[in-house]
């Protein structure tokens, strides 16, 4: 194929490579298992709170202490990466999360505990941000979307299988430091087998399809943002859709509870919400290939808004039911989201602007369920419920900057 033929063809994404596919594989199971370990917390904690004889202030401390590693080290992570390379950073990381498991089953008091936690949160730092670099860096057109949409899939994979896992083996009679454990091991073996099959990426991910099929790259400064106000208001969107979905997900089982529903069927209200999701988070990143993000943004927040009302509303069975479908856009527009990251920035910075975008997740993630929690108290759990519902429709009007972006077709629906 000619330059010229090229150059009329922009839009046609280029066919994947051995290295494109390892990365992916790759970077699907690191984040399988660093979401995993993440959410193994909520069947963790109340075995930690009676063995260590902890209140609910503390339990909240190992909860924010591990978010706040995280969302505190996702943007320094990114940045380090730009000199040293996304492999040494996304190995280390995972190694240290590991080797903080393989220790908090060797600790015998609360302070111990909370540091542990902390540092696994700092070794999942990594992950998000230069895995989606990685990836991004790795494929180009309208497959990159795609690619990162299966990658955010496999964390709710991780999710599930980490979560479910731990009540397996707690459920079994097993102590938690068994599972702990083991979760460790394979956190040391993840990490290995990264640093094997990574061995030919040395260095700053700056190479690949995207970086490539315009020749050679000129060096990018600062953020290296292609339309700042596009750029805004994906990030604003991040951060309502981040919002939203944390704080429902917090109350989602006190919802159900407080429309009645047994305390035993409530308690699986995420797990289904989380289901929803897997499929979402895949879908959502083929639709908006289809149909471009802007128009894929405000048709999973929209109904992501119909949905939440629906399930205040409906009797407890029928809100019930209905989280599945629920979590398919609810879940399923941050794939639509840090999908379309890579199309705003330039190439060289990629990792730093997954770190921002990431980081604005995390943040949400630890002060969302306290805002909506003060809500709740004053008014109730499906009153601010309906307020998230409401809250997510802010984001439609965000959407005009990312329909309007001339310089990225990628953010234009495909003509």
């Amino acid at each position: 194929m000619t330059t010229s033929s090229q150059a009329s063809e922009p839009d046609r994404p280029a066919r994947p490579d051995a290295r494109a596919r390892s990365t992916l594989r790759v970077c699907c199971t690191l984040h399988a298992l660093h979401d995993g370990l993440v959410d193994m917390l909520y069947a963790l904690l109340p075995v930690l709170a009676e063995f260590f004889g902890l209140n609910y202030a503390q339990v909240g401390m190992i909860r924010a202490a591990n978010k706040a590693a995280t969302a505190s080290l996702q943007i320094p992570a990114g940045l380090l990466s730009e000199r040293i390379g996304e492999r040494v950073l996304l190995i280390g990381g995972t190694a240290l999360a590991g080797l903080a498991f393989l220790a908090l089953g060797q600790v015998s008091g609360f302070p111990m505990v909370l540091a542990m936690f902390f540092l696994a949160g700092a070794g999942a730092a990594v992950q998000h941000p230069l895995s989606s670099a990685m990836i991004t860096a790795a494929w180009s057109g309208p497959g990159r979307r795609a690619a990162l949409g299966t990658y955010n899939t496999f964390g709710d994979i991780g999710k599930f299988a980490f979560m479910g896992l731990a009540v397996l083996l707690l459920g079994g009679g097993l102590s938690w430091t068994v599972p702990v454990t083991l979760f460790g091991v394979a956190a040391l073996a993840c990490a290995a087998l990264a640093a094997w099959l990574l061995r030919d990426v040395s260095g700053p991910s700056h190479h690949g399809p995207a970086a490539t099929a315009s020749g050679p790259q000129l060096k990018t400064s600062g953020w290296g943002l292609k339309n700042p106000r596009a750029f805004a208001a994906l990030g604003a969107v991040a951060t309502l859709d981040s919002a939203t979905r944390s704080g429902f997900l917090t109350f989602a089982a006190f919802l159900m509870i407080e429309k009645g529903l047994d305390v035993a069927w409530a308690g699986s209200a995420v797990l289904l919400a989380l289901l929803g999701g897997m499929c979402g988070k895949f879908a959502c990143g083929l639709i908006a290939e289809r149909i471009g993000v802007a128009r894929a943004i405000i048709v999973t927040e929209l109904l992501t808004g119909i949905g939440i009302a629906l399930v205040v509303m409906l009797p407890a069975i029928w809100g019930f039911a209905l989280l599945p479908l629920l979590g398919v856009v609810l879940n399923g527009t941050s794939s639509v989201i840090y999908g379309s990251v890579g199309d705003l920035i330039e190439e060289g910075r990629h990792a730093r602007a997954f770190g921002f975008v990431y980081t604005l997740g995390s943040v949400c993630g630890i002060v969302a369920p306290l805002a909506y929690g003060a809500l709740a108290d004053a008014i109730g759990v499906q009153q601010s419920m309906l307020i998230a519902a409401l809250t997510i429709l802010l984001t439609l009007p965000l959407c005009i900057p990312l329909s309007t972006a001339r310089a990225f077709p990628a953010l234009r629906r495909p003509t």
